[in-house]
């Protein structure tokens, strides 16, 4: 079994650049060590740490649509629900490995794992 190194997405709302064009699909690859030490030296994060997602997000999701680049002013733009829902996603894959998360079957409440695998919202 390989370890998977990056997972599909399909954000909620979408990323919409400065033509109009709306980008939901892309990748985002598991952090490195580098990842979450690095941004911490950037003068935007030493001045407001919440920037910290900010930077991170743009070192990781590796393709959005049709985008050349994905840097901190992409994910400055994404909406409230997308910028959420790729937090989520960080979380999940860098904590599990995996895209997944607990679920509970109501009948016999059986725990088990389920993956959520590219799925916006």
């Amino acid at each position: 079994m390989s370890l998977q190194t990056e997972f599909e997405f399909n954000l909620p709302q979408g990323y919409v650049d400065d033509e109009g064009n709306l980008h939901k699909e892309g990748a985002m690859r598991l952090a490195t060590a580098a990842d979450e030490i690095l941004p911490l030296k950037d003068p935007r994060v030493q001045t407001n740490p919440a920037y910290l997602s900010i930077i991170l997000l743009s070192r990781v999701v590796t393709r959005l649509g049709s985008l050349s680049v994905v840097n901190p002013r992409v994910i400055e733009s994404l909406f409230v629900s997308d910028m959420a829902y790729l937090q989520d996603l960080y979380h999940r894959i860098n904590e599990n490995g995996a895209d997944t998360v607990n679920a509970v079957c109501p009948k016999c409440e059986h725990v088990f794992e389920v993956e959520v695998g590219g799925q916006g919202g």
